[in-house]
C-alpha cells in the first residue's frame, strides 16, 4: 500500500499488471490519450493496434477462448465505443470473459452531447454481463477489480468499464483489493448432493442415454470429467457448435455435432433417447429444432452454472445448478459406486447408433474436377494432424469446418455460435495466435465473411502474427443462398457477390503471402506451402459454387426430420409436413 497519489491512467496500468494482463488490444483517441501516454513507457504489456475497434475486441475474444484467461481491450469514446458493440455481443452470446475499457467525455459534460459522446453504458446494457461508468478516480481500482472478477466467474461474459477523461487524468492513492465480495453476485459452484444422487440413479436406470455437451464444458475446463463419465457408463456423447473439443472427436463414443447441421446419428440418438444428460448447454433453437418434437421420450438432467438457463427452453426433470467441473467430479464419484454391467446394458443402444452411423455417414460427393469445400477441410486436418487451432467465420464454411475436422481437445475450435458474427474469424485467429505463438492457427472463412474485417490483415503483418487464412471462395453468401435455393424457389436475392477481390493480390498488397488453388490436386500443395510460411497467408480455394451443407433440419422441423443431398421433392414434402 502506498500513500503516493498517481493518475487514473497510472492506476489503470497498475490494475492490469495486478491481473497479470500480458496483451492489450487498443485503439487510441482523445479522451484516453493519457492512458496511451502511460502505456508508451511500460514494457510488461504488449499493445496491439487493430485497424478497427471491432477487430480489436474480436482479438481479445480469440485470446480469451484459446487460453481461458480474460481478454482485454481499450478504445476511445463515441464511435470508438460504438464500434465494439457487435464484438461485445458476440462474446456475450457465447459467455466469453473479456473486459472492454471505453473512453468517455469528462463527467461534467456527460449528457450534454459533447464531442464524441455516446451513452455506451445504455447501449451495451443488454449485451454485457455487467457494465459501469466510473465517476471518481478513487473508485477506479475497485471497479477494475470487480470487472475482472465478474467477467471470469460464474457464467463468464463481457464486462465494460467506461472511463471519463477526468477520471483518467485526476489523481488518487492506489489500493488494489486482494479479494472481491459482492452482496448481489454469488455464483453457485457446488451442485446439490441430493440432485446429483438423483442424476446418478437416473443414469443407472437408463437404457438409451445420451450425453449432450455445450460450451460450458470448455469454459469450466471439464473435458476430462466428461470423458470419464462417458467411458465409465458407456454413454455416447454429442456436442453443440460451442461444445466442440469438449469430448474427443475421434473417440468411439463420439456422435459429433447435433442440431440443424448435426450428424444423422447424433440427431437420431437424441430423438430416440430415454435420458439426456445436458452439460453446460442451453438447448438453443439450432439444437432442438421444433421444441414440441425434441426428445419426446427422454427424461432430462440439466447441469449448468447459470440457473436462468435451466428450464428456459425445454422441460427439465433433474436440474443441477453449479460449476460443470465441480458437479461432474461429484457425479462421477456417485457413479463409481454403482455396480452395473455398463457394457451389457448399453450394448443394444450402441448397436442401434452404429446402424444409424452406417445408414447415413457424414459424407459428400467427391470430385476430381472441382474443389469440394469438405475436401479442403479434410486435407487441412491431414496436414495439421489435428493439432492446429481452428477459427471460423460464420456460414457454410463454419459448418464444414465443424463436420470434417476432428477436434480432440478443448480450446482448439473458436467460432461465433450464438450471435453468428461474420468477420469474427481473422481477428479472433490473431488473438489466438498472439496467445499461442508456437501453435499453428488457421482461420477458415468464406469470401463474404473475410471481407467484413479484412483490414486486420494489416495488423497481422505489422505485428508479425502469422495466421493462415483458408478462404472457401464460391462468390456467394453461401448459407443464405442455400436457404434461397431450398426454401425460396431459387430466388437469389442479394446473395451473388459477383466480382470479389483477387485475394492473392490483396494479401500481397498488405505484405502477406497469397496462394490459390483452383483444382483438387492443388489443395494439398497450397496447404503445405502455407504451413512453411512465417508470414500471414491468404489461401484462395476456388470451390464448387453450388455445394450445400447437409444434413440439414429445415426451420420448424424436429431434429429427426433431416434432409440430404439434392432431393427437392423431399424438401417440399418436409415443408408441407411442417406447415
Amino acid at each position: 500500500m502506498s500513500s503516493k497519489q498517481i493518475t487514473g491512467a497510472e492506476i489503470f496500468l497498475e490494475c492490469l499488471k495486478k491481473e497479470k494482463v500480458d496483451t492489450l488490444f487498443c485503439y487510441p483517441g482523445g479522451v484516453v490519450l493519457k492512458i496511451f501516454d502511460v502505456l508508451f513507457d511500460q514494457k510488461d504489456i504488449r499493445c496491439i493496434l487493430p485497424r478497427h475497434e471491432q477487430g480489436g475486441v474480436h482479438m481479445a475474444d480469440g485470446y480469451a477462448r484459446s487460453t481461458g484467461k480474460t481478454g482485454v481491450a481499450l478504445v476511445t469514446s463515441g464511435p470508438g465505443a460504438t464500434n465494439v458493440v457487435t464484438a461485445i455481443a458476440t462474446a456475450y452470446m457465447d459467455s466469453i470473459p473479456i473486459v472492454v475499457f471505453t473512453g468517455q467525455v469528462p463527467t461534467a459534460l456527460i449528457g450534454n452531447d459533447a464531442f464524441q459522446e455516446a451513452d455506451i453504458i445504455g447501449i451495451t446494457r443488454p449485451c454485457t454481463k455487467y457494465n459501469i461508468l466510473v465517476k471518481d478516480v478513487k473508485d477506479l481500482a475497485q471497479c477494475i477489480k470487480e470487472a475482472f472478477y465478474i467477467a471470469s466467474t460464474g457464467r463468464p461474459g463481457p464486462v465494460l468499464v467506461d472511463l471519463p477523461r477526468d477520471v483518467v487524468t485526476n489523481k488518487a492513492e492506489f489500493h488494489y483489493p486482494d479479494k472481491i465480495k459482492l452482496r448481489s453476485y454469488n455464483p453457485t459452484v457446488t451442485g446439490n448432493p441430493r440432485q446429483i444422487k438423483q442424476a446418478a440413479d437416473a443414469i443407472a436406470a437408463a437404457k438409451k442415454p445420451v450425453v449432450y455437451i455445450g460450451g460450458g464444458v470448455i469454459l469450466s475446463g471439464a473435458a476430462d470429467e466428461v470423458r470419464e463419465l462417458a467411458e465409465l457408463t458407456k454413454i455416447p456423447v454429442t456436442h453443440t457448435l460451442m461444445g466442440i473439443g469438449g469430448f474427443p472427436g475421434t473417440h468411439p463414443l463420439s456422435l459429433g455435432m447435433l442440431g440443424m447441421h448435426g450428424t444423422y446419428y447424433a440427431n437420431m440418438a437424441i430423438h430416440n433417447s430415454d435420458l439426456i444428460i445436458a452439460i453446460g448447454a442451453r438447448f438453443d433453437d439450432r439444437v432442438t429444432g421444433k421444441v414440441e418434437g425434441f426428445a419426446p421420450d427422454a427424461k432430462i438432467i440439466h447441469i449448468d452454472v447459470d440457473p436462468t438457463s435451466i428450464r428456459k427452453n425445454v422441460r427439465v426433470d433433474i436440474p443441477v445448478v453449479g460449476d460443470v467441473k465441480h458437479v461432474l467430479v461429484d457425479l462421477n464419484k456417485e457413479l463409481r459406486l454403482v455396480k452395473e454391467p455398463w457394457d451389457a446394458i448399453r450394448k443394444s443402444w450402441l448397436k442401434q447408433i452404429n446402424e444409424w452411423r452406417e445408414e447415413h455417414p457424414l459424407d459428400y460427393d467427391h470430385s476430381e474436377e472441382v474443389i469440394k469445400p469438405q475436401f479442403v477441410v479434410e486435407k487441412l486436418y491431414e496436414v495439421t494432424g489435428g493439432d492446429a487451432i481452428i477459427v471460423t467465420d460464420v456460414g457454410q464454411h463454419q459448418m464444414w469446418a465443424a463436420q470434417f475436422y476432428k477436434y480432440d481437445r478443448p480450446r482448439m475450435w473458436l467460432s461465433s455460435g450464438g450471435l453468428g458474427t461474420m468477420g469474427y474469424g481473422l481477428p479472433a485467429a490473431m488473438g489466438a495466435k498472439v496467445a499461442h505463438p508456437d501453435k499453428e492457427v488457421f482461420s477458415i472463412s468464406g469470401d463474404g465473411s473475410i471481407q467484413m474485417n479484412i483490414q486486420e490483415l494489416g495488423t497481422a503483418v505489422e505485428n508479425n502474427i502469422p495466421v493462415k487464412v483458408v478462404i472457401l471462395n464460391n462468390r456467394y453468401l453461401g448459407m443464405v443462398r442455400q436457404w434461397q435455393e431450398l426454401f425460396y424457389a431459387e430466388r437469389y436475392s442479394s446473395t451473388d457477390l459477383g466480382s470479389t477481390p483477387d485475394f492473392v493480390k490483396l494479401a500481397e498488397a498488405y505484405g502477406a503471402v497469397g496462394l490459390r488453388a483452383e483444382k483438387p490436386s492443388e489443395v494439398l500443395p497450397v496447404l503445405k506451402e502455407a504451413m512453411k510460411s512465417k508470414k500471414p497467408v491468404f489461401m484462395d480455394f476456388v470451390i464448387d459454387r453450388y455445394e450445400k451443407v447437409f444434413p440439414m433440419v429445415p426451420a420448424g422441423a424436429a431434429i429427426n426430420e433431416m434432409i440430404f443431398g439434392e432431393e427437392k421433392k423431399k424438401v417440399e414434402k418436409k415443408l408441407k409436413a411442417v406447415k
